[in-house]
């Protein structure tokens, strides 16, 4: 229960809790500009953990398996902003050819409906600028290359946010330690934020798994429809694929519409359609949620609201991360006693029904 029977001033409570979390939520707003990178930092450390402790584990210096890790990451990333950069310039070279098949192919769509129809004719209504203009193949790239032209502008602060990832990955050693010794005798905390450690690493490890297995599978699948530009289509996958239910479906879009403007071939499109739901079906429903347990899920409301939230605090990459840093709160209110009814609130499911309830069976007695 949020509040027990035996407090005196319920709401008063409540409303001093509704006030905190207003100050908390206006203080990661106002302070976007030091926690996104530091988010972002501590995201990439977690991930990377694994890799600096084994090489540790080898007997590697401390201070080289940092930077051979640091390394790692900012190869893999700077290639995958390469990649990303390159591939949106040629989308905009071929734009105006894209944009001339598309008005062909709806004018084509028109011609046919009425063709086809002996006393109703859709052109009067239904016309090819009011299509275009409501999807504009312009708009769709630039609002595709304004949010990675943000990305890379906030990459510029990369620096900083490897730098912070370093010093991260020094103090995982060493702050496990500190923690025990400010605790003294009191070693239960100490477990339980092991233990919260453990969980996010585990759920940021198999997230990227599934998500990068994801991304290579659609892009091969993009490859073998015979769509333009499949490693950004795969790239574009295994981002979106971080915000369950919706970056699915906002996923597929591109790739439909591509093969609509390339092909005009309807089945083709469902093709292409089939192809992502079968992918985020055995991956999205199946597959991750064995990994990580039902315990971690998320309801959809919580996934749609996460992605508001956070893309109103910190922009894109907010909103690309809301739902890992949305588990991450989730993990840490769960191991949190006073606050754990908020996890409940923020879970796919209830939970699980005591097993002294049975006393309440209206068939006993």
């Amino acid at each position: 229960m949020i509040f027990e029977r035996t407090e005196e001033h319920p709401g008063a409570k409540f409303l001093f809790i509704l006030a905190c979390f207003v100050v908390v939520v206006y203080g990661l707003k106002a302070a976007a500009p030091i926690l996104l990178p530091t988010a972002l930092a501590l995201f990439l450390a977690v991930l990377s953990l694994p890799i600096m402790l084994w090489l540790v584990h080898h007997r590697v210096p401390e201070g080289f398996a940092i930077l051979i890790t640091v390394l790692i990451f900012v190869s893999v990333v700077g290639l995958l902003i390469l990649v990303a950069s390159q591939s949106v310039t040629e989308l905009q070279g071929n734009l105006d050819r894209y944009q001339n098949l598309f008005v062909e192919r709806v004018g084509g769509v028109i011609d046919w409906v009425d063709n086809r129809s002996e006393n109703f004719a859709i052109s009067p209504y239904i016309t090819v600028e009011a299509i275009t203009d409501l999807i504009n193949p312009t708009a769709v790239v630039d609002i595709v290359s304004g949010t990675i032209g943000r990305i890379a502008q906030f990459v510029g602060t990369t620096f900083i946010v490897f730098l912070i990832m370093a010093f991260m990955l020094g103090e995982a050693t060493v702050f496990p330690k500190k923690i025990r010794h400010l605790l003294g005798q009191n070693g239960g905390d100490e477990g339980r934020l092991a233990k919260v450690v453990t969980e996010v690493q585990t759920y940021l490890g198999i997230k990227t798994m599934v998500s990068l297995t994801t991304g290579l599978v659609l892009g091969l699948w993009a490859y073998v429809m015979q769509l333009e530009f499949a490693l950004l289509l795969g790239l574009v996958a295994f981002l979106l694929n971080y915000v369950p239910t919706v970056g699915s479906m906002i996923a597929a879009v591109p790739a439909v519409l591509l093969s609509i403007v390339l092909f005009g071939s309807v089945p083709h499109a469902l093709f292409v359609a089939l192809g992502y739901v079968v992918v985020n079906l055995l991956f999205g429903n199946i597959l991750e949620p064995n990994l990580l347990g039902r315990r971690l899920g998320l309801s959809t409301l919580v996934v749609i609201l996460s992605l508001l939230f956070w893309g109103w605090a910190w922009g894109p990459l907010g909103a690309l991360l809301s739902v890992p840093l949305t588990v991450m709160v989730k993990i840490w209110l769960e191991n949190t006693h006073d606050l754990r009814w908020v996890a409940v609130l923020l879970d796919k499911s209830p939970p699980p029904v005591p097993a002294s309830s049975g006393a309440m069976d209206p068939e006993a007695g």
